[in-house]
């Protein structure tokens, strides 16, 4: 048998591919939506501290729901959460589509919208992350973990290139697109047959609700790497300003911003197809720090050129760094954590996930209007290594972790 059906033999599994599917449609849909959110709403106001509220305006929601969403995804079918949380991202695709062809002429509808947006992606993020361990043999799970980020990545380099081309014909062909590639994501995910997974029908109590907090406060190593994606991407969040950075000092249209936002998804998907076929076994707490040492020194080179090429190069090695962190992270919280409280130990997760993106957005629009544009990416940057260096020390069991957990008991 040869490397390339192994790396992809997972491919088999039905159930794993609908799943797939549905999620990479529903990425390339969110992803042009993304370009054509951030460009309608910096040419209606010229304002970088509003492209930090549109990663606020998502994070607000997500962050006050996201462990009672951990709660429901061990509750209740994951299936049928991915599936109603697609239809609500649909709904708010179609208003966005509605708005535009009223005439936008303020920004405020818009970040109603990305409100409950937020919302479902609190629901769908920790149903999505622990479905994926139900959803293939357990010898297949890192290969399925790496063709899933792989998968994701691929939408994530052709949804803002799309994105910025079909803007060229306005924003209202983009959310139309992207409308009809959700309704696809929905009837993927519906087609997805029963999965087997622990029932537990407990009532959303504090104690139940915060059993996942508690369980990643009692493991360090799991708490430092989640902990790590937080506050290193936290002052990263460089991509928000890329609208900005692609008007002011790139001077490049929506294409170019198209192909900034498809550069870090460039590299992130090479690198997870790589992982897929030549996974990391040792040193991966090492390899872990490293790519976010990576990511940062890359947004330094952001910040610091106005070179069109050299930006992309930065963002395409930002994304690859990124990656590998995330692949090591998702391992292990996987790893360590028991099916039966899998969905509020993801939850947890996700809160750190998505302060890292939307939250850092935020902060990043937020040191722009303060700094200027090109000091606040340098300042991300610099901030990124910092803390890197910091967890190096604060969290040793991490940084001198050669295996994975579950290997080292075998």
């Amino acid at each position: 048998m040869t490397s390339t059906s192994n790396g992809f033999s997972v491919l088999r599994q039905r159930n794993f591919a609908l799943y797939l599917s549905s999620r990479t449609l529903a990425t390339l849909a969110v992803q042009m939506q993304n370009v054509a959110i951030g460009w309608q709403v910096y040419a209606l106001t010229h304002n970088l501290f509003d492209l930090g509220l549109i990663g606020l305006a998502q994070f607000a929601p997500f962050l006050l729901l996201i462990l009672f969403a951990g709660h429901a995804a061990d509750r209740y079918d994951r299936r049928n959460l991915i599936a109603l949380t697609l239809g609500a991202q649909l709904l708010c695709s179609l208003m966005l589509l509605g708005f535009t062809i009223a005439g936008l002429g303020a920004v405020w509808p818009v970040f109603a919208v990305l409100v409950l947006f937020g919302s479902a992606r609190a629901f769908m993020g920790p149903a999505t992350q622990a479905i994926l361990v139900n959803l293939v043999p357990a010898e297949s799970f890192s290969k399925a973990v790496a063709l899933s980020s792989s998968s994701f990545h691929v939408a994530v380099i052709l949804g803002p290139t799309l994105g910025g081309l079909l803007y060229l014909a306005g924003p209202k062909t983009v959310y139309l697109i992207s409308s009809a590639l959700l309704v696809a994501a929905v009837v993927m995910m519906s087609l997805v047959k029963p999965v087997k997974q622990p029932s537990n029908r407990a009532p959303a109590t504090w104690h139940t609700v915060l059993e996942g907090l508690r369980f990643v406060w009692s493991k360090p190593v799991v708490l430092g790497a989640i902990s790590l994606d937080l506050f290193a991407v936290l002052f990263g969040g460089a991509t928000a300003l890329l609208p900005a950075l692609a008007h002011d000092v790139l001077r490049v249209g929506p294409t170019g911003l198209g192909m900034l936002r498809t550069a870090p998804g460039a590299g992130a998907a090479l690198c997870s197809i790589a992982l897929a076929f030549f996974p990391i076994t040792r040193r991966v707490g090492l390899w872990m720090l490293g790519g976010v040492g990576v990511f940062g020194v890359c947004t330094l080179v952001l910040g610091a050129t106005a070179t069109f090429v050299v930006a992309l190069a930065a963002l395409f090695l930002m994304g690859a760094g990124d990656m590998i962190s995330v692949y090591v992270r998702h391992l292990l919280v996987q790893y360590e954590t028991p099916d039966a409280i899998r969905g509020r130990v993801s939850a947890v997760n996700s809160v750190f996930i998505g302060a890292s993106n939307e939250l850092g957005e935020f902060e990043s629009g937020l040191t722009a209007g303060w700094m200027g544009l090109t000091r606040a990416v340098l300042f991300g940057g610099a901030a990124t290594l910092a803390v890197t260096g910091a967890w190096a020390v604060l969290f040793p069991v991490l940084s001198r972790m050669d295996r994975f957990p579950h290997e080292d008991k075998q």
